[in-house]
């Protein structure tokens, strides 16, 4: 990233801290969720997903690449892997004919998202993809009693996307195969919160089902962010605490945080926190229209930050 973008310059200002856990985590900590053992992201999500979630336990199943290193795989990037629908459906197809014995069912939700469920919690607790990015996934396989069983499951679903036809055109189209899948967020639809998230946040906007659901279960407005930041910001200009899920694209573009910036200068925004995700952890950015003073603080790019 250009030590020049909105963002450099913003993070040049800001009074930054680390927390010692993936974005999605940190969120869902700050929406008052307990893991148990894990944060029970799947259900949410899939619950605003078009999917009827029940009382079953839910995991997420990102559809995802795995590198052959010297000596171990490693999970590659983009997680999930995207998938065009009629492929998802064959491969979901090919694992409920397969799983069925086994209690399993795979589900693709309408955002393109895919999910297994089952009747009982199956013993394991999982890791979140950021966690495991570019490294040994030996080190993040699903963990507990019955995490024999469910590497097994995991080898299977391999030898099932190996040969299919799915992947034979995705590669013919010169796309990457989807050689694995990766489980994380398991758990059953939790009981709305008796306290809003974060205490004073009255409003959540994003473009993923999990923020949808998280603003549910707090009893929060969500917005969906269909335009510009600028729209957005004149949308929920009548909130006094607002959380905003910012797309990747947002955070590359040299200058499409300007709106949060002009809002710093002009005190529509009287404290603007980053949450900025950085695999296994979340680097936390505060900054008040008074830190834009700061003139011996100079932009640097963003790696000096991520040491």
């Amino acid at each position: 990233m250009p030590a020049s973008s909105v963002l450099a310059y913003l993070l040049s200002k800001a009074s930054i801290r680390e927390e010692a856990l993936p974005l999605e985590a940190l969120v869902c900590s700050q929406s008052r969720l307990v893991p148990m053992p894990d944060y029970p992201i799947a259900a949410i999500a899939a619950a605003e997903d078009g999917l009827d979630v029940g009382t079953d336990y839910w995991l997420r199943a990102d559809p995802v690449h795995l590198v052959l290193q010297r000596d171990s795989f490693s999970l590659n990037e983009p997680c999930p892997l995207a998938v065009s629908r009629a492929h998802a459906q064959a491969m979901i197809a090919s694992f409920n004919a397969h799983f069925a014995q086994d209690g399993l069912k795979f589900c693709l939700g309408e955002s393109g998202a895919w999910y297994v469920s089952l009747a009982q919690p199956p013993q394991i607790k999982t890791a979140l993809p950021a966690m495991a990015m570019g490294k040994n996934i030996a080190h993040f396989m699903p963990q507990g009693g019955a995490s024999g069983q469910w590497v097994a499951y995991l080898n299977e679903v391999q030898m099932l996307l190996h040969a299919h036809v799915a992947n034979t055109e995705r590669e013919g189209a010169g796309e990457v195969a989807v050689n694995s899948i990766w489980l994380s967020g398991g758990g059953v639809m939790s009981a709305p919160a008796s306290v809003k998230p974060d205490s004073d946040i009255d409003c959540l906007a994003g473009n993923s089902t999990l923020y949808q659901g998280l603003a549910k279960r707090s009893g929060l407005m969500y917005h969906g962010i269909s335009a510009s930041l600028q729209t957005l910001m004149s949308q929920v200009a009548g909130h006094a605490h607002v959380r905003v899920q910012l797309a990747q694209g947002l955070l590359s573009a040299e200058n499409s945080l300007q709106p949060l910036l002009n809002g710093l200068k002009n005190g529509s925004i009287t404290q603007l926190v980053l949450n900025l995700a950085c695999y296994e952890k979340t680097l936390v950015a505060t900054i008040k229209p008074l830190d834009l003073y700061k003139f011996w603080r100079t932009t640097k790019p963003m790696s000096a930050y991520l040491l």
